[in-house]
């Protein structure tokens, strides 16, 4: 049986509910149909992703998403987000979390600043986390990477 392919960057957040990860086959020129479907493979297979939430401009890998039985949700970010994208972007991932059995990955390009503080204010917003020092603290320790001050601003948003 075919696993597929872990998407790059492909982290839980919250254990089994909540995952980030780089754009689902690759970005840019690295973008390929093969990987694409090995990765969503991977993500239907293995993670058991119930729901892709896209914030990247153009909605690539949608009609992909639909076909592999994922629901999607799409909030195409240039640059970072306003307050009313972030609090549209806590809504859909309350809804895709509704479920007791969803979940959800959440991507870009790639993991970045956008990402990270993204995720880290919904734990906030949510509540399993308070301060927004130990959110960006807990972020850039799951992320792997430093989180830079635009990822830490949305955090406290």
């Amino acid at each position: 049986m075919i696993t597929g392919l872990k998407p790059r960057g492909f982290v839980w957040v919250i254990q089994d509910r909540l995952a980030v990860s780089d754009r689902i086959g690759g970005n840019g020129f690295q973008h390929r149909r093969v990987r694409r479907e090995e990765e969503i493979n991977w993500i239907v297979r293995e993670a058991k992703v119930t729901a892709v939430l896209n914030l990247i401009v153009g909605h690539p890998n949608q009609q992909s998403y639909q076909e592999a039985g994922l629901a999607t949700y799409s909030c195409p970010l240039e640059g970072s987000p306003t307050q009313t994208q972030v609090k549209e972007i806590h809504g859909m991932l309350d809804e895709a979390l509704a479920a007791s059995s969803a979940r959800v990955l959440v991507h870009r390009e790639t993991v970045d600043d956008v990402v990270a503080g993204l995720v880290g204010s919904y734990l906030i917003s949510t509540g399993l986390l308070t301060d927004p020092i130990v959110a960006a603290a807990v972020i850039q320790e799951i992320v792997g990477r430093p989180l830079g001050p635009d990822g830490r601003a949305l955090i406290s948003m």
